[in-house]
């Protein structure tokens, strides 16, 4: 029996899932280091769990406890703010991302109202807040829009849509310079499937011909940036060509 599932029959009713217990239970994308964690609140003055993989916390009454396939949890936006301790800037702006995002439960400014002046980790949940953007669909577009800004390169637009010239729409890209004709894709490994494959081509290929540049970055990217952001830099300086002597 996996211990989450053994904690909830011991529960008491004082108790609940928290941090990034709670964020598994909203399907929110966890660092491998967090998986499987066992973090359980108490309200008021109760004792804490305390059982081997088990980490207690203490809260005061007024936190939102939601019933979650009918296990009691962090409401999602404050089991974000609970994980400022425990995740990094960027890991939390991937989360938050998921939490924002078409399928998740709650909005930025939400997740802006938990912060609040005088906890813990106010100045990482402020970082990641100011960071957090709605479009992302999964944690590997959250590292990569990071990875370019911080590379030095305009923040991209997410999930944006292209048009030709008679205005009939051509595709759906994660992330762009719309006034550069540039996208850029990241390819998880389910582009790796035959119809996934076909349609990224026929997607490719229609977007070229209306003067668009499209990159792809993937996994191997992650560790290793460089390749993809020089030709990121040559697309824009291509671009910028194109511009002048337009």
């Amino acid at each position: 029996m996996p211990l989450v599932t053994a904690v909830a029959l011991v529960m008491r009713r004082d108790q609940y899932f928290s941090h990034t217990t709670a964020l598994e239970r909203w399907g929110a994308p966890l660092p491998r280091a967090q998986e499987g964690s066992v973090h359980v609140t108490t309200v008021g003055a109760g004792p804490l769990m305390r059982r081997p993989g088990v980490t207690g916390h203490r809260r005061r009454a007024g936190d939102v406890v939601v019933a979650l396939d009918t296990v009691r949890v962090s409401g999602p936006e404050r089991a974000w703010r609970e994980c400022a301790g425990l995740l990094t800037v960027q890991q939390l702006v991937a989360v938050g991302d998921f939490l924002v995002g078409h399928r998740g439960p709650t909005t930025v400014d939400a997740l802006a109202a938990t912060i609040l002046p005088g906890e813990r980790f106010v100045a990482v949940a402020r970082a990641a807040i100011d960071l957090v953007r709605v479009g992302a669909d999964s944690a590997m577009e959250t590292w990569l829009r990071l990875a370019v800004v911080d590379a030095g390169f305009p923040e991209p637009e997410l999930q944006v849509e292209v048009f030709d010239d008679a205005g009939r729409f051509l595709a759906r890209v994660d992330m762009g310079w719309r006034n550069m004709r540039i996208a850029l894709e990241y390819d998880g490994d389910h582009h790796r499937e035959r119809g996934t494959f076909e349609h990224d081509q026929r997607r490719d290929n229609s977007m070229t011909v209306h003067g668009w540049l499209v990159l792809h970055a993937n996994r191997t990217d992650i560790g290793r940036p460089g390749v993809l952001f020089e030709r990121l830099r040559q697309a824009f300086i291509a671009r910028s060509s194109v511009g002048a002597r337009a």
